[in-house]
């Protein structure tokens, strides 16, 4: 007896630009287990549409008209059952990138990426792997304004002040970008056990995914010494 086929992964393409979102759609509609469930030239029409194709990923552009992309993962993330977003950004060290990936968004990628990198992204994201490294993470905090520098690490510090011990040490090793199987080695524990305080950390902190652990991590000064 044959094991049925996963479900194909829903993805909406949300670009103002036509031929952006044709190139995106031909890119992923050569993936046998990726399907283009719909398309949108702005963030409002892809409110509407999530609503009408729920998605599992969402390709989102920034600047757009009516609604910009940074203003429509909010609204997305902020719903439960939300679907998963990568921002698609023409910057590789944008501070509108941090916005929505403090947001919730689940990562992001250039559009020059090579088309097998955005499908092998798309998979990642349906499967809950953030696509995002540690130093793009750096960089993108270091575009941030000094002068809000002491504010977010205060807020930071407050958030994780939550945490317990252990749950600290796990949310430390996931800002440095460590799997689950690596901070398992690390802390002497089991891999479940390990995605158990994941779990709870995301709880506690009322956030959507482990890019925002790490941010949070960053913003308080634990990979850098300066906790």
């Amino acid at each position: 007896m044959s094991t049925p086929e996963p479900p194909a992964i829903g993805v909406l393409i949300v670009d103002d630009d036509p031929l952006v979102r044709a190139g995106l759609a031909m890119m992923l509609g050569g993936a046998s287990d990726i399907r283009v469930v719909a398309q949108a030239g702005d963030g409002a029409q892809a409110l509407a549409l999530v609503d009408r194709h729920a998605p599992d990923v969402i390709l989102m552009d920034i600047r757009m008209p009516m609604m910009d992309g940074l203003t429509a993962t909010e609204s997305l993330r902020a719903r439960g059952r939300a679907p998963e977003v990568i921002v698609l950004t023409t910057f590789d060290a944008d501070g509108h990138v941090l916005r929505a990936l403090r947001a919730g968004a689940a990562g992001f990628l250039l559009k020059d990426t090579p088309p097998e990198e955005i499908v092998t992204a798309v998979r990642q994201v349906a499967r809950g792997h953030p696509v995002l490294s540690p130093s793009v993470t750096r960089r993108l905090i270091a575009r941030v304004a000094d002068g809000d520098h002491d504010r977010r690490r205060s807020h930071a510090t407050d958030r994780l002040a939550l945490l317990n011990d252990r749950e600290r040490e796990v949310a430390l090793a996931v800002g440095q970008a460590r799997s689950n199987a690596e901070i398992a080695a690390v802390l002497y524990l089991g891999v479940p056990t390990v995605k158990t305080h994941v779990s709870a950390i995301l709880a506690k902190l009322g956030l959507n995914n482990r890019v925002q652990i790490a941010l949070l991590v960053h913003d308080a000064g634990l990979l850098d010494g300066h906790a």
